[in-house]
C-alpha cells in the first residue's frame, strides 16, 4: 500500500479555503433574508441607525434584526460604529443589494440557495436510488425562477434581446404569431403583448400554479392578445402556427428536450423563427473551469434542472449541457440555421437565433 505524501501548504491553503466557503455560505442565506424582508432596501434610505431604529423602519422583530446585521457586519456587507451603534449599508453595496438597483440586484440570486437545501434529503435518495425530485417538492421555485427572469430577461427585452433577431420588432408591431414554451408565471409574454396589440401570444407551460399566475395578470392588465395555458411541451401538436417561438432558460430541464424541440420545430412557419436562450456553458466540464459561476450552476442542475428531469423518466441534461451539446441536438430536430449572440450586460446566456428554412 503506496501512501501518499501531502504537500503542508497546499493543505493548509484548502483548508483556509473550506473555512471561506463555510463562511460564503451563511452570507447566502442571509443575504436572502435580507432580500426577502426588503431590510437592505430600508438601510438604504437610512442614516446610520441602530438596530432597533432599523427594526422599527422595516417592520420586523428588533431582536432578529439585530442578529441579522451582526452577521452581515462581520461579512463586511454592512458598516458598524461601535461608539454609536449604528449599523450602515454604504451606496456602493446597496447598488447591487437593492431593489432600486434593477437588473445590477444580486441578492434575488442568493434565494436559490436556501430554495435547493429544502430538496437535498430527497436529492440525496437519489444518489442512493436513481430517479429525480418533481416540480412539485420546490415551493417557491416559480416565485424566485419570475424574480429572476425580471432581473435578466424581463428589462432586457426591448433594448437588447429583441434587437437580435432583425426586423422582429417591426413584425411584433404589425401582428404576428408569437409562443413562449415554458413560459413559467408569464412576465416577459404580458410585457410582449402589452406593448405589441397587434400581434398575438400564447404562453404554456407544465405547471398550473405558474399558469394560474400568468392569467391573473393578464386579467388585471385586462389584455385580450395573450393566453395562456398549463400543457407539457413534450406533448405539443401544433403545425406551422407561429412565426415566432420563444424558450427563456427553459429547454434543458426538459424531461424530453429532443422531443420538445421537435414539437418547435413543427410548430413554427416556414420562415418562423425559434429564440432560444439558456445557459452559456461548454457540454465538458473543462470548457467551464473559468465560468464565473459554474459551481453555482452546477449546483442548480444537480439539485434542481437535472433532478426534475429524471423524475419523470427524462433525459436529464442538466443546466450545463452546453453549445455543442445544444447545436447537435437542434440540428437532430430539424434546425440547420443556428447563430449564437451573446449580449455584453449577460454573461450567464447564450441567444440562440434559429430560423426553420
Amino acid at each position: 500500500m503506496t501512501t501518499q505524501t501531502i504537500d503542508p501548504t497546499k493543505a493548509e491553503a484548502f483548508a483556509e479555503r473550506m473555512i471561506d466557503i463555510l463562511n460564503s455560505g451563511a452570507v447566502t442565506l442571509l443575504t436572502s433574508i435580507g432580500h426577502r424582508t426588503e431590510l437592505f432596501d430600508t438601510m438604504a434610505e437610512l442614516p446610520p441607525a441602530t438596530s432597533p431604529q432599523i427594526a422599527d423602519a422595516a417592520g420586523l422583530n428588533e431582536r432578529y434584526v439585530r442578529e441579522w446585521l451582526n452577521g452581515m457586519v462581520t461579512a463586511r456587507l454592512v458598516e458598524y460604529d461601535p461608539i454609536a451603534k449604528t449599523y450602515c449599508l454604504p451606496a456602493e453595496h446597496a447598488a447591487f443589494l437593492t431593489r432600486a438597483a434593477a437588473s445590477d440586484n444580486i441578492a434575488p440570486f442568493t434565494q436559490y440557495i436556501a430554495l435547493m437545501g429544502t430538496v437535498e434529503d430527497k436529492v440525496i435518495d437519489c444518489f442512493y436510488k436513481g430517479g429525480g425530485v418533481p416540480y412539485s417538492e420546490y415551493k417557491r421555485f416559480h416565485e424566485v425562477m419570475a424574480e429572476d427572469s425580471g432581473q435578466t430577461v424581463v428589462p432586457a427585452l426591448f433594448e437588447h434581446i429583441l434587437p437580435l433577431i432583425p426586423g422582429l420588432t417591426e413584425a411584433l408591431e404589425r401582428g404576428i404569431e408569437v409562443m413562449d414554451l415554458g413560459c413559467g408565471r408569464g412576465r416577459a409574454l404580458v410585457k410582449l403583448a402589452e406593448a405589441f396589440p397587434n400581434s398575438r401570444f400564447t404562453g404554456y407551460d407544465f405547471s398550473g400554479e405558474a399558469i394560474a399566475y400568468a392569467n391573473s395578470a393578464v386579467q388585471r392588465r385586462n389584455l385580450s392578445n395573450v393566453q395562456f395555458q398549463v400543457k407539457d411541451a413534450a406533448t405539443l401538436e401544433e403545425f406551422d402556427r407561429y412565426d415566432l417561438i420563444t424558450t427563456f432558460d427553459a429547454i434543458h430541464d426538459q424531461a424530453r428536450p429532443d422531443r420538445v424541440l421537435q414539437n418547435i420545430y413543427h410548430a413554427l412557419k416556414p420562415d418562423g423563427v425559434y429564440l432560444m436562450q439558456d445557459i452559456h456553458a461548454s457540454t465538458d466540464v473543462s470548457g467551464n473551469l473559468e465560468h464565473p459561476v459554474g459551481t453555482l450552476l452546477y449546483m442548480l442542475s444537480c439539485m434542481h434542472c437535472m433532478t426534475v428531469s429524471l423524475a419523470y423518466g427524462g433525459m436529464g441534461l442538466g443546466t450545463m449541457w452546453g453549445q455543442e451539446k445544444a447545436l447537435q441536438m437542434l440540428s437532430d430536430a430539424g434546425f440547420t440555421r443556428v447563430e449564437i449572440k451573446q449580449l455584453a450586460h449577460d454573461f450567464q446566456n447564450d441567444y440562440y437565433i434559429i430560423h426553420k428554412n
